[in-house]
């Protein structure tokens, strides 16, 4: 990455976290840049959330971790119409998607969002208003051919279950990583 894109892109995730405050108390912005700094691959996985329409931003999902979450207000346009897993994803036989969510978050350098990481999110903003996002699959859901997603409706928060191999043009996913 150049020093101006890397420039470019500290100062955008500086101005997204000063102007979301209330999504990480106290939180210094300067922490946080010192957790970018010491993990060399993190400026690139955050181009790669950004460059997707991701809005990464500061949720404190662990204590004393730097987690960027995903903040756009609807699931990340560039990661949409995908099913969820490559096994779903070549199970199709007709229509298949150009690819799946764990693929794509795995090249991203993300993971995919829990069901209670989803649920930490949606206390710090209204997420997902039209859109719904993959989540991470417990095995026992998936070894039987199901994965979940959330979505928020009617100012409530929704977790759901859907076949793997399904793909919406709304549906996408959320990614963390966590400095």
């Amino acid at each position: 990455m150049t020093a101006a894109k890397r420039n470019t892109l500290l100062h955008t995730l500086q101005a997204r976290f000063e102007k979301h405050a209330a999504r990480h108390p106290n939180v210094a912005w300067q922490a946080v840049e010192a957790a970018i700094q010491q993990t060399p691959s993190a400026l690139a996985v955050l181009q790669r959330m950004e460059d997707s329409g991701g809005e990464p931003d500061v949720i404190p999902l662990e204590a004393g971790v730097v987690s960027f979450v995903d903040c756009a207000v609807e699931s990340p346009a560039g990661r949409r119409s995908l099913c969820f897993d490559r096994e779903a994803r070549t199970s199709r036989k007709e229509n298949a998607p150009a690819g799946s969510a764990q693929e794509m978050a795995d090249e991203m350098g993300v993971a995919l969002l829990t069901e209670a990481e989803y649920a930490t999110l949606q206390r710090y903003g209204a997420f997902d208003l039209k859109t719904s996002s993959w989540l991470a699959t417990p095995a026992e859901v998936r070894t039987l051919g199901g994965a979940i997603f959330g979505d928020r409706r009617y100012n409530r928060v929704f977790t759901y279950h859907n076949g793997a191999q399904s793909y919406y043009a709304a549906r996408g996913f959320r990614g963390v990583v966590r400095l």
